[in-house]
């Protein structure tokens, strides 16, 4: 997968260079590359953003930046696809992100993100960015962040930990919270009691139906007590 990343504070993502997703570029799994928008600007002070029409506090992000950064990724792929590139904005304005979302994307062949700053974009760009692929508002939840960089570094640490080859043990992925519409089990590792807390017996039996069954009840009651909206979406369906 190529990922392409569009800011005006590139280094904020140099910690995607650790870990999993790290070893996943040096592999060769994972095309990251991370772009400093003001590199497409032509004025001496290497401007990206204006006052808003009709007033109002903030400035807005001009749409020629983008529109020349997004032309360049768009056409830089190595084997474009017809439909183009999947174009991702952080916003508050867009769909929520959710597992769903993550798995959905991390089978696309060339994502592209941009990060807005302080007003947020041109509304503009995001039409002119239509006719070059599928543009997708996405929201990581109800409240507003300085940028966009924060929201698209989660997004790409759980699309790309979907990706075939960079998780070491993809049965691992499958009992994770949300992958079923259910929050994950609690887990324990040795000692089997410490500070006067033991593990639970079951766990300790290696009847591994039981252990099965104690998990997904786990998995309800956990829901149940802290998500209850997930498991009243369910009943819905």
């Amino acid at each position: 997968m190529r990922i392409d990343v569009l800011s005006i504070f590139p280094t904020y993502f140099d910690g995607l260079a650790l870990s999993l997703l790290g070893k996943a570029q040096s592999s060769g799994i994972l095309d990251l590359t991370v772009r400093d928008l003001r590199d497409w600007t032509s004025d001496r002070h290497r401007t990206v953003d204006d006052t808003p029409y009709g007033g109002g506090a903030g400035m807005v992000m001009k749409p020629e930046p983008w529109a020349l950064a997004l032309d360049d990724l768009a056409s830089a792929a190595p084997s474009p696809s017809e439909q183009g590139p999947t174009i991702i904005f952080p916003s508050p304005a867009g769909e929520v992100f959710t597992q769903a979302t993550a798995r959905d994307l991390s089978t696309r062949e060339h994502l592209i993100f941009g990060c807005g700053r302080y007003e947020g974009i041109d509304e503009r760009v995001f039409e002119y960015a239509s006719s070059l692929g599928e543009v997708r508002l996405i929201s990581l939840g109800d409240y507003v962040l300085n940028g966009g960089e924060v929201a698209t570094m989660a997004m790409i640490e759980a699309i790309g930990r979907l990706i075939p080859g960079v998780v070491g043990n993809p049965e691992s992925l499958v009992e994770e919270s949300h992958e079923d519409g259910l929050l994950e089990y609690p887990s324990y590792t040795k000692p089997s009691s410490w500070r006067d807390r033991p593990v639970p017996d079951v766990l300790l039996s290696g009847n591994h139906k039981a252990i099965a069954a104690w998990r997904r009840d786990q998995q309800i009651e956990r829901t149940r007590a802290r998500r209850p909206d997930l498991l009243a979406d369910e009943s819905e369906d």
